[in-house]
């Protein structure tokens, strides 16, 4: 694999000189020769990346020992929202398709990627709100109803943790199979980009037009994070996302960031490169992320 080296020196956080994360390095992947790759996604034990194109039709994996690129499906919407098993084996995606009234349908399915099988695990349907993955356990809210479907047939599912997921713009809640409004910051704003920590203890989202809030999983504690866009949990105490800035029609600059629950933010890349969408694998300190010209990239730190 190819790397790139970036100077320290880009790595300042907002709070004075205070950091998030040491930046050991930033390695330029070497991806298939397509302009249209997008990084949707970095297995947990930071071994490969999953790839898509802009408008996220289809399923790359893409090995980062060997640089093997191999397609998983080509099927539309595949690289919305993907989500991959904490053994790192197992891979849940979307599929868009239209019934006969011509309306757009979303199925989910799941890929072995030991044996490359794949079987549907909700049917298509109109209503599929969330989808988060706990252990080998896909928990799925279609329609307001929840459903916790086991990946592997030799684990029984598991449905203690909450899951959180999104309806006519309002973030919804799902606790011991019932599913209600959440909206922490109040009816009146959209959400986004909804996850659970970790621990299971807070909620991460956005609020359109106004930025990045954690809270406490009863909805209580909000937390103002800034404009901090697709982020994600990296542990319990820190977030990564994307600062970005456009023109009215192009992304113009974009960078990486991470930002502490107690408001410590780092920017983690330079203005050589936009750096939009990261993925996390904690575990190995990677933080992956790709460009709009469809490169790759990975941040490697450590705490």
């Amino acid at each position: 694999m190819k790397k790139v080296f970036l100077a320290m020196a880009m790595c300042v956080g907002f709070s004075g000189f205070a950091q998030v994360f040491n930046v050991t390095s930033l390695e330029k992947v070497a991806t298939p020769e397509n302009p249209q790759a997008e990084v949707v996604g970095i297995s947990p034990k930071g071994d490969y990346l999953l790839l898509s194109t802009a408008s996220h039709k289809g399923l790359t994996k893409f090995d980062l020992t060997t640089n093997e690129a191999k397609t998983l499906t080509t099927a539309d919407g595949a690289g919305y929202d993907v989500k991959i098993s904490q053994d790192g084996n197992t891979v849940v995606y979307r599929e868009d398709s239209f019934n006969e009234n011509h309306l757009r349908m979303r199925s989910l399915n799941k890929m072995n990627l030991a044996t490359n099988e794949a079987s549907q695990i909700v049917a298509p349907t109109r209503n599929l709100q969330g989808v988060a993955v706990e252990g080998t356990t896909a928990k799925v809210v279609n329609n307001g109803k929840f459903s916790a479907k086991a990946m592997n047939s030799n684990v029984k599912a598991e449905q203690a943790v909450p899951t959180l997921s999104i309806k006519n713009r309002q973030l919804m809640i799902t606790r011991n199979g019932k599913t209600s409004v959440f909206s922490p910051n109040g009816q009146q704003f959209s959400y986004i980009w909804e996850s659970v920590s970790p621990d299971a203890s807070k909620a991460l989202y956005y609020v359109c037009g106004v930025g990045a809030f954690v809270c406490d999983i009863n909805g209580k504690n909000v937390k103002p994070l800034g404009v901090v866009r697709a982020p994600q949990w990296y542990d319990n105490n820190t977030v990564v996302g994307m600062q970005d800035v456009d023109n009215g029609e192009f992304i113009i600059s974009s960078k990486v960031v991470a930002v502490t629950l107690d408001g410590t933010m780092q920017t983690l890349t330079g203005d050589d490169v936009v750096a939009m969408y990261p993925f996390a694998s904690p575990a190995t300190g990677k933080i992956a992320f790709s460009t709009p010209a469809g490169e790759a990239y990975i941040i490697n730190v450590t705490k």
